[in-house]
């Protein structure tokens, strides 16, 4: 009786251990994918596109949403060394990260199988993309306006659609289909390795 507590013991210890390192791992990775960011067309050359949320999308599956979270945090703390945004980009990056993969890591946990890594990732890319207008319009955007006038903002909108008007407007026409594709490009990744990465995700690996 003894002797199995002590092995139950050690061996939560063990998964502890396996899931804060893979966590780290994860982290680090999704640091080096955020230098790797590039513009788009048709969008303001402030957005720009990288792949930094796909290890976050792995570990809220693997190891669970909060892991998940941890990624999307540490990343965006180890780039703030490096900000051109003066932290604002990277506040939008945390919070859109969280939007995504938290709800993905929640339904793939009740539903731990490739259906439920599907329905996850277009559940979390749904809500990333909505959430991201109000995230940008009554957060995100209000503090980079220090850096630059909402005018101006605007105007880059405008510079590639001038039907648009005003900042819910652009945040509806170009933010929330480009986060959306964004948080999809990052799901169809992860589905195409999902054989692979199926051993890390059961703790098998």
């Amino acid at each position: 009786m003894q002797s199995s507590k002590i092995e139950s013991q050690s061996q939560k210890r063990t998964n502890h251990i396996r899931k804060m390192v893979m966590t780290a791992l994860m982290a680090a990775l999704s640091s080096v994918l955020m230098f790797f960011s590039f513009n788009v067309p048709l969008m303001p050359s402030f957005i720009k596109m990288d792949l930094s949320e796909l290890p976050a999308l792995i570990a809220a599956f693997a190891m669970g949403p909060l892991s998940g979270a941890a990624v999307c945090l540490v990343k965006n703390l180890v780039n703030l060394f490096f900000t051109t945004t003066g932290g604002v980009g990277e506040l939008s990056n945390f919070l859109l990260g969280v939007f995504f993969v938290v709800p993905a890591g929640i339904i793939y946990r009740l539903r731990p199988r490739l259906s439920g890594a599907v329905i996850g990732s277009v559940t979390g890319a749904l809500l990333m993309a909505v959430l991201s207008v109000f995230s940008n319009y009554y957060v995100v955007y209000p503090i980079y306006t220090a850096f630059l006038p909402m005018d101006a903002i605007i105007g880059m909108y405008q510079a590639i659609n001038p039907s648009v008007k005003n900042l819910w407007q652009c945040l509806i026409v170009f933010n929330m289909p480009f986060t959306f594709i964004k948080g999809m490009v990052s799901a169809v990744i992860t589905m195409a390795v999902y054989r692979k990465i199926t051993p890390l995700i059961n703790g098998k690996a």
